[in-house]
């Protein structure tokens, strides 16, 4: 039940994402793209109800658990960037805004450090989930399955690492 939820929420991110962005643009209907975006955190809100509540109903973690809270973590730390991401290049092609920047050089690295900052975050959440979680279950033959989540959490974020520091070596050359 839980992967189902966590799929679900996925496609409706995604579709409150772009549901907002075509009615922001190409539908001109700014409002109506706002309130889609608003809808886009809630989401995230839904499933770690539908977590908590499936684990308090007495259901045993498995790792659909944690990949839901890496799930909220991740779309908590970067789903501002993606929207905004998403944001310039609609504009750009429905209402003439400008083309998108692709950074090169230290503005690149920069974005890669910022960008470890915001896998830390998301690790940082999703790790505090996780814990509340087991906190609030407090059965550990129920929420044993949870612990492997954190050693994947120091190894996504140590690979982030490593490609932030590669850049900071050698940086992204502008296209010639």
């Amino acid at each position: 039940m839980v992967l189902a939820a966590i799929i679900a929420c996925e496609v409706g991110f995604w579709v409150a994402v772009l549901g907002g962005l075509v009615a922001r643009y190409p539908a001109r209907r700014p409002r109506l793209g706002t309130v889609l975006l608003v809808a886009a955190p809630l989401i995230d809100v839904l499933l770690l109800a539908l977590v908590t509540v499936d684990l308090l109903g007495g259901g045993t973690a498995s790792w659909h658990h944690g990949l839901a809270a890496l799930y909220i973590g991740i779309s908590v730390a970067y789903g501002h960037r993606m929207i905004a991401w998403a944001d310039v290049r609609f504009a750009h092609r429905f209402d003439g805004g400008p083309a998108p920047i692709k950074p090169t050089g230290w503005a690149y690295t920069a974005t890669c450090w910022k960008d470890v900052a915001r896998t830390l975050l998301a690790a940082v959440i999703a790790a505090g989930l996780v814990g509340g979680l087991i906190l609030i279950v407090d059965d550990r033959s129920r929420t044993d399955e949870l612990l492997g989540l954190f050693p994947l959490l120091g190894l996504v974020v140590g690979i982030d690492l490593l490609w932030a520091i590669s850049y900071t070596l050698w940086p992204r050359r502008a296209a010639a």
